[in-house]
C-alpha cells in the first residue's frame, strides 16, 4: 500500500463514519464518531516522522502497526534516518533492501503497551527476525540517564494510540552484532576495554564477522574486578576461552556436555569448555550464566559472574562431576601422591593424556584398590609429554609407556578405536574424546584400565 493511497483510504472511512452518523437517527442527537488514532495514523500527522511514515509504506508495514497490537514502537526523527543514511551512504531509502529496512524497522517495534516508567535497565525482544538463526534480536534499554536502547536515546516518551504507545528516538536503530552489543551495556566496558585492548582488532573484526555465528560468555565488569589470573595467562587466550565459533546457542540449547572454544593450545588443539546446566548454567564449574540468550545478527551472549580461566586436567575432572567424582575422590584419596598439583601443571612432564574412567567403571570393580596398588592403577591412565587426540590413533598403535611404565595398545572399532591396557583386558570403549585443557587432553573410558602388575 503506498502512502497517499493510505491517506485516501482514511478520509474516505472518516467521511463514511460521519455520514452514518448524522443520517441514522433524526431524532436522536448528532454525536461525531471519531476515527480510532492508531500507531500509523499519529506517525502520518506528525512532521518529524515523515520519513518513517515512507519507510512503512516501502517495507509493507503500514498494516502491521495498524494491527490490534498492543505494540510499542520507537520512532525514529527524519534526522535520526538523515544521519543513518548518510553514515551507511544511502542516498535514499530507496538504495536500502527491502527485507533489510522491513528488518531495521521491525527492531524498533516490541510487543506489548510498555510506557516510559515502565521500562527497566534489561533486555527486551524486539520484533525483527534477523538475529542469529532467524531469532528475534535484543534490545538493550538502559533507563539510568533518561532512556536509551541500544544507544539511542528517547526524545519524547508515551505518545499514545489506540494500538500502543509511541517512544521518539533520535537514532535509528540498526541490526547490533556481537561487539555492536557489547558496547551497548555498561556492564561490559571492561570486556570491551580488553577486547579492543592496544588498538587489538583481533576479535573486534571477529565477532562482527557476519558470515560466522558465535555463542559468547561475556564476562561482568565484576567478574573481571575478582578475576586474579593466577595462572599468568595472556589475556587474548583467555577471551578466546569465552567463544563458542560455528554455533549460536541458546540457554535452552545448552545441556551438559563439551563444546570447543576459539582458544587452543600450542599445537592448535582448540580447548574444550563444559557446560553444566543441573541449576542454571555453569561453564568448567565455576562460571554462572546470569543473563541469557542476548540475541544479535551473529550470535548469542550470555553474561556470566566469573571470567573462564584457561582449563587445565584438574578443572573437567573437577568440573564434570556427573562422570569424574569417583575419579577425584580417588584421585586425592590418603597416601596417593599430589595428583591434583600434578595434573594442575602447565611446565613439568606436559603435556599430559589421560584416559579416565567414568563413575560407572569405578563402580564396576569388585573392590577399588587402595594405597600403592591404587597409585598403579591411577598412573596406568596417564602419559606424559604427549597430546595424544584421537586423531593421532590408528589401528595397531601402541602408546608411549604410561607413568605407571606400561603401554596402551589401540584398536580400530568401527569409528572409534578400543583399548588394550597393560593387564591384557580388552575392548575397553572410548566413550568421550578430546576434551582438551591447556596441558593436555582427556579421553573418558568405561573401564578402569589395569597396570599388568594388578589382578582385576
Amino acid at each position: 500500500m503506498t502512502l497517499n493511497n493510505f491517506k485516501s483510504l482514511l478520509g474516505l472511512a472518516f467521511t463514511v463514519v460521519m455520514f452514518v452518523s448524522c443520517s441514522d437517527d433524526d431524532n436522536a442527537p448528532v454525536v461525531p464518531m471519531e476515527p480510532e488514532t492508531d500507531i500509523v495514523d499519529i506517525a502520518i500527522t506528525d512532521p518529524n516522522l515523515s520519513i518513517l511514515v515512507e519507510a512503512l509504506g516501502e517495507a509493507d508495514l503500514v498494516s502491521t502497526l495498524q494491527g490490534d497490537g498492543p505494540f510499542t514502537v520507537f520512532a525514529p526523527t527524519d534526522a535520526a534516518f538523515q544521519a543513518f543514511l548518510s553514515d551507511n551512504n544511502f542516498a535514499s531509502l530507496d538504495d536500502i533492501p527491502e527485507e533489510t529496512l522491513r528488518q531495521v524497522l521491525l527492531n524498533h517495534v516490541v510487543s506489548g503497551n510498555v510506557k516510559a516508567a515502565d521500562l527497566e535497565s534489561t533486555y527486551y525482544t524486539s520484533s525483527s527476525t534477523a538475529g542469529v538463526d532467524g531469532k528475534n534480536l535484543s534490545l538493550y534499554v538502559n533507563i539510568e540517564d533518561g532512556v536509551t536502547i541500544n544507544g539511542s536515546s528517547v526524545t519524547t516518551a508515551d505518545i499514545e494510540a489506540s494500538n500502543g504507545t509511541i517512544h521518539i528516538v533520535d537514532m535509528v536503530i540498526g541490526l547490533p552484532n556481537i561487539v555492536d552489543h557489547a558496547t551497548y551495556n555498561g556492564a561490559f566496558t571492561d570486556l570491551v576495554a580488553a577486547l579492543t585492548a592496544d588498538n587489538n582488532t583481533v576479535f573486534t573484526d571477529l565477532l562482527s564477522d557476519t558470515e560466522e555465528k558465535f555463542t559468547v560468555f561475556a564476562p561482568t565488569n565484576d567478574a573481571f574486578t575478582a578475576f586474579e589470573n593466577l595462572n599468568e595467562n595472556a589475556l587474548n587466550d583467555i577471551l578466546s576461552n569465552h567463544v563458542i565459533m560455528g554455533a549460536a546457542l541458546a540457554a535452552g540449547d545448552l545441556s551438559n556436555s563439551y563444546a570447543n572454544t576459539v582458544a587452543a593450545n600450542e599445537d592448535g588443539d582448540n580447548l574444550s569448555i563444559y557446560v553444566n546446566t543441573d541449576d542454571g548454567v555453569v561453564l568448567n564449574g565455576t562460571s554462572q550464566v546470569i543473563i541469557s540468550d542476548v540475541v544479535t545478527t551473529n550470535g548469542i551472549i550470555h553474561a556470566v559472574d566469573m571470567v573462564i580461566d584457561l582449563p587445565t586436567i584438574v578443572t573437567f575432572a573437577t568440573a564434570d562431576s556427573e562422570n569424574f567424582s569417583t575419579l577425584v575422590s580417588v584421585l586425592t584419596a590418603e597416601g596417593q601422591p599430589d595428583f591434583v598439583s600434578i595434573l594442575s601443571s602447565t611446565t613439568e612432564d606436559t603435556p599430559f593424556t589421560v584416559f579416565a574412567p567414568v563413575n560407572s567403571a569405578f563402580a564396576a570393580l569388585a573392590e577399588v584398590p587402595e594405597g600403592e596398588d591404587l597409585t598403579a592403577v591411577l598412573t596406568h591412565h596417564v602419559i606424559a609429554e604427549a597430546n595424544i587426540v584421537s586423531g593421532d590413533l590408528s589401528d595397531g598403535l601402541v602408546s608411549p609407556a604410561t607413568l605407571q611404565g606400561d603401554a596402551l595398545t589401540f584398536t580400530a572399532a568401527n569409528d572409534s578405536f578400543t583399548i588394550t591396557d597393560g593387564a591384557g583386558n580388552s575392548g575397553i570403549n572410548i566413550v568421550k574424546a578430546d576434551v582438551q585443557a591447556m596441558n593436555g587432553v582427556i579421553h573418558a573410558v568405561d573401564t578402569v584400565l589395569l597396570p599388568s602388575t594388578t589382578e582385576e
